[in-house]
Order: C-alpha cells, then structure tokens, then sequence
C-alpha cells in the first residue's frame, strides 16, 4: 500500500518555525480501511436473526457505517499526519492544529491543511573555530589559609565567659515580658512571643547587644509582617524585654598538626597539600564552566535562530513555576537595568507601574528562557552531526558524581531515576548537551590569559 508518494502535497512557511502542511489521503486507503473494519465488525457484532458473520454487509454498514468511518478517519489522518511531518524532515515541538473541516465523501480523496511549529532547520551549522579565553590558575598560599579558616570556623566551640557581649558570642535569653504599641494587650500575645525563640530577632538585634552583661535586661521592638502565619500577631508592633541569662565566647581550635589529625590526615602538612589538590581541581571546573558558557555565547551569535513560540511559552510558565532564576551551563542571573529600577520605584504603589514592573520582569527571564533553548536547540543539532551518544556508563557517572554531591549512594540514586522516566530522560540530556560542549571545548581555540 503506497501511502507517502502522493501524501505531501504542499509546506507553506509561515515562519522559520510554523509551518502549513496540505496533505492528502488516497480514497482507496479510506475505502480499504473502512471496508475491512466494517467486515471485522460483521463477524463480531450480534443481529437479531443472523449467525455472526452472515448479516448482509448492507444491514451491517447501514447499522454502523457512521461510526467506522469516524473511527477509521481519526485513525488516519492520525497515522497521515506523523508520515507527512516524518517525510518533510521537519522536528515538531506542538501538536497540529487542522485549518480546515474534515469534509469526507466516501469514494474521494480526504484533503487536509494543518499549522504545525517546529524546530528551525539550520543549512550550515557554524561551531568550528570557536575561541575562548584559556585562563591559567594556580592555588596560592592566601588560598589554603581561607580554606583553613573555614574549618576552623567550623570547628569552633563556646565556653561560659563572665564578660561584656562581643561580636560572634553566643547568648542565652529568658522572656520576661511584652506589650503591644498601640493596642490592647491580650495574654494570648505574652505566650506566642514567649515561645518563637530566635524568630523575634532582626538580623541588626546582636548589634544593639555589644557591651551588655549576664543579668541585663535587653528592650527591644518588633514588628510582625502583615502576612505573618500566626494571624494573632501579624501586622502588630511589641516592646519586649528579655533577660541575658549566660555569655558564651567562641573558642577557634588551633590550626597544626592536632587539628589535621581530627581531619583524618597525618600532619598539616598532608591537609595542606589535600588542600592544594581541591582548590586546584575547583578552580579548573570553574574555569571549564566559564569557557563552556562562552562557547554557548558565541555559538548562538555564529547561528542567528528563532525559538517557537508555543516551545519558549512552556519553558517560561516552567521556568516561572519551579521559581528558577539560574540554570547551570546558562548561568546568568536576571539582571534590570538601572532605569528599569529608577520606574520600579517611582509611583511604585500605582497598579499600572505595579504592571509594568511584573511584565518587565517577564520580558527579562523570556529573553533569558529564549537564549536557553536556543543554545539547547543548537547543542543538540550538532550533537547529532558529531554522533554524540549516551551510554549507560556516562549515566553511571552521572549519579556517581550527583551522590557524592547529595552525600547518598549511586544505588539509591539510580532507583529513583529508573522509577521515573522523565527524571532519566531529563539526566540523559543534561549530560549529552554535556559531553556535545565537552567536545567543541575540545575543538575550540584557546586564546592565552593568566588569572591574576
């Protein structure tokens, strides 16, 4: 049965990336199909009078011919729709939208016209030549020091210090009591406060505590944002008091040999180097992650392409659900410009400028989700140019890697992403678009500069 000779009979652009498809399904296909449905259904339907299979076909068409034919067009112009996009090469990102009414005669061709969008076809791919910057990095003693201090840090203790408050001491509070400004106080207030323990505290409280001693009773003033959860206190303004019951210093443990060993190492000596060797192998990945990024700049300046509407509309209520503001090769922060910032608070409390601020914020992550997939759209054309593959040992580093970072096993891991398939598909394609800017990092032309 020939179906794609004569199936295409026009593509009409109405953009790069929407297209007019006219096909055409054959009537002797129609005709066949409805035929040998009507014929299956005569041997497995009952009629009054008949043995199965003996009813006249007139008497079974009259009784269920409406229903075949309905049945047997949804079917094709199903099947005529995936071989008429198949055949034009085209890759659809929506489904088809029919233009035109299914006007079915039996014994005539079915003529149909849907808009479809795709993915642009991009004739000559442009990714060789690439530069980017080849920093050189180096660790520095400076560099060691500031790790150190970070574990130091994390591995300080307090002691009870009969002495004035300084910064980095930690302090124990007693409530003793609260009143509301302006307003009447109810003992529901006392008992709510007295119990949300650090929640009272603005971030400048420990400021205004410098200089205070065990037994000082501390005043302050809190006011609770109107959509506090606790409905009894929000929008409400209090004077509290509290009482310093006890002082605590922070105690740094010393950095030397001592201090490595509770790390699991021999001397300081051997943290250092360890050190040495993590910093070192940061900075590369960090400075891959630059050049990778860069490759992705100038590949979507090399390759000028339009994303599909209905495409970039999906990512963008996704990218606006999941409350994502960065993404990992694509790591660019929303940014507004200084005038944008000058109209946010000018008339802020307008609803039109309130408006105007939401859709500029809008028009900025679009312009951000728009670059994203069309760095994705050209990754993963010339991933298939390349022949990049994933293979089941790339997704085994893949969780590898992941669980080292969420501090779980790999089999743990790999349960949970052999459940879900859209969770796979998603780490399946977060590591080819991976190993294709692996590949043109490999390619591309490394133009010297030292990292000061």
């Amino acid at each position: 049965m020939k179906k794609e000779d004569e199936l295409l009979k026009s593509i009409e652009d109405i953009s790069s990336t929407k297209k007019r498809f006219t096909i055409e399904i054959p009537s002797d296909v129609i005709e066949r199909e409805i035929v040998n449905s009507l014929e299956r259904l005569r041997y497995s339907v009952r009629i009054p009078g008949f043995r199965p299979g003996k009813a006249p076909m007139g008497l079974i068409e009259k009784r269920f011919g409406k229903d075949v034919e309905a049945e047997v067009l949804e079917k094709l112009i199903t099947e005529y729709y995936k071989m008429a996009i198949r055949e034009s090469g085209f890759k659809p990102v929506s489904m088809p939208e029919l233009e035109t009414e299914v006007d079915f005669k039996r014994n005539n061709p079915l003529n149909l016209t849907f808009t479809l969008e795709v993915l642009p076809k991009i004739e000559q791919l442009n990714y060789e030549d690439i530069s980017v910057k080849d920093i050189s990095v180096d660790v520095k003693d400076s560099d060691i020091e500031s790790v150190l201090e970070r574990l130091q840090q994390q591995r300080a203790t307090y002691e009870v210090a009969d002495k004035p408050i300084e910064m980095d001491d930690l302090v124990d509070f007693e409530f003793v009591d609260c009143e509301i400004v302006n307003g009447e106080n109810e003992p529901v207030y006392k008992e709510i406060i007295s119990k949300l323990g650090n929640e009272i505290f603005d971030p400048d409280f420990m400021e205004g505590l410098i200089g205070k001693k065990k037994e000082d009773i501390v005043e302050f003033v809190k006011k609770f944002d109107e959509h506090y959860e606790r409905k009894e206190i929000a929008g409400k303004t209090f004077n509290i008091k509290l009482r310093i019951q006890e002082v605590k210093k922070k105690v740094l443990p010393q950095i030397d040999d001592e201090f490595a060993k509770d790390l699991g190492f021999d001397d300081l000596n051997a943290l250092k180097e360890r050190l040495k060797v993590n910093i070192l192998k940061a900075k590369q990945q960090e400075v891959k992650r630059l050049q990778k990024a860069e490759i992705v700049n100038k590949l979507i300046e090399k390759n000028p392409l339009d994303v599909p509407e209905s495409l970039l509309e999906k990512e963008f209520q996704s990218y606006i659900a999941e409350g994502r503001l960065s993404s990992d090769v694509f790591d660019e922060e929303i940014e507004i410009s200084e005038d944008d910032k000058s109209a946010e608070v000018k008339d802020s409390d307008s609803l039109d400028d309130k408006q105007r601020q939401v859709e500029r914020l809008e028009r900025k992550i679009k312009e951000k989700v728009a670059k994203s997939l069309k760095a994705s759209i050209l990754i993963n054309y010339i991933g298939e140019k390349e022949g990049v593959i994933v293979s089941d040992d790339d997704v085994r580093q893949g969780l590898e890697g992941m669980a080292k970072r969420l501090d779980t096993t790999p089999e743990r891991l790999m349960n949970l992403y052999s459940q879900k398939d859209d969770l796979m598909e998603s780490l399946r394609h977060s590591i080819y678009e991976d190993k294709v800017l692996d590949l043109l990092l490999s390619k591309s032309i490394k133009e010297k500069e030292v990292n000061e």
